[in-house]
């Protein structure tokens, strides 16, 4: 399998399914990702905390590869993401991107960058334009 099938897998058994057990086979017990939450590396044991908690916040996620290059064992992706908001129905949209170190088809260490600020804007758990906001000095809050 290649990397990119590899990583749709992630996304589709994992942040789309919820299948937590699926983060055992695609990663290994050491694998660590970096980025998604500051000064914190996250290994398994946190995705089966982390995943549950983005489930409940949206319906129906789909996660879309938009473009993946891929050097010897490494992968990197540029990922939308659209989903509706479960308390509301509204739809939401956000980016991502991805870099991941493979040892065959297994994810060994991982880098990333997600739109949290916008995403959690379109869920209403922060102010429109917490960006702008932030950039004149305003605190939000």
């Amino acid at each position: 399998m290649g990397k990119k099938e590899i990583l749709e897998e992630w996304y589709r058994r994992v942040w789309r399914e919820g299948e937590l057990e699926a983060i055992d086979e695609l990663f290994t017990p050491d694998t660590r990702a970096a980025g998604l939450i500051p000064e914190m590396r996250m290994g398994p044991t946190e995705f089966r905390e982390l995943v549950p908690m983005f489930l409940e916040l949206v319906d129906s996620p789909e996660f879309t590869l938009d473009k993946v290059m891929e050097d010897g064992d490494w992968a990197a992706a540029l990922l939308s993401v659209n989903a509706t908001v479960s308390a509301t129905g509204k739809p939401v949209f956000a980016t991502g991107q991805l870099f991941a170190r493979f040892e065959g088809d297994t994810m060994v260490e991982t880098y990333n960058c997600f739109d949290f600020m916008g995403f959690f804007e379109q869920l209403d758990l922060l102010p429109e334009q917490s960006m702008a906001l932030c950039l004149t000095g305003q605190a939000i809050g």
